[in-house]
């Protein structure tokens, strides 16, 4: 069989968390999703919305968790499991406080920075901290909690600055999967 790369993005289910902030993983995969031309479909054994396509001649899985955001990592690995999928063919897209509205990084590894679906996913890794990401940034924080910051949906100006990074993740994904984490790194950091 041969190999399946996994793109998680990470936010919370439902219309109420559609547009806040922590779902800048969910939206950039529906962005994936509108111009790629493929659609998720809720899969109950794995708690998630999932879609496989083949690109560039790659089998390529998209994960969606509606496990909410504290339990990412259930859904994760209840799907590298069934398929098989080692983390080193994993992609975790997700939201960065610590980076402006309009930046977007790839990393190799780190800590989870706070962020809960990023320490579940590193819990069900047990305590493995190395895998790809792409942190999309939802910051500057204003003088409130982040656990409030993060549910309140972007502002217009911030949609606005979004857009073309959910534009750029699209593409910086086929770098990434055509080309590798440093040759995306090199172009999108």
């Amino acid at each position: 069989m041969a190999a399946m790369k996994l793109i998680t993005g990470l936010g919370n289910p439902g219309d109420k968390y559609k547009f806040t902030r922590h779902n800048a993983g969910f939206m950039a995969l529906d962005y994936m999703a509108y111009n790629w031309g493929f659609d998720f479909k809720f899969e109950s054994k794995f708690n998630g919305e999932i879609a496989k396509i083949n690109r560039n001649g790659e089998s390529i899985m998209f994960l969606k968790p509606h496990t909410f955001m504290n339990l990412s990592g259930d859904s994760l690995i209840a799907v590298m499991n069934f398929y098989k999928i080692p983390k080193e063919d994993i992609l975790v897209i997700y939201d960065d406080l610590a980076m402006p509205v309009g930046k977007m990084r790839f990393r190799a590894k780190g800590s989870d920075g706070g962020h809960n679906g990023i320490k579940s996913i590193i819990r069900v890794l047990s305590g493995n901290n190395s895998f790809d990401r792409l942190k999309i940034g939802i910051g500057p924080q204003p003088p409130l909690p982040s656990e409030v910051y993060v549910l309140q949906n972007f502002t217009q100006e911030q949609l606005d600055g979004l857009k073309p990074v959910l534009k750029n993740t699209a593409d910086a994904v086929d770098l990434y999967l055509q080309e590798g984490l440093n040759a995306a790194q090199t172009k999108f950091n």
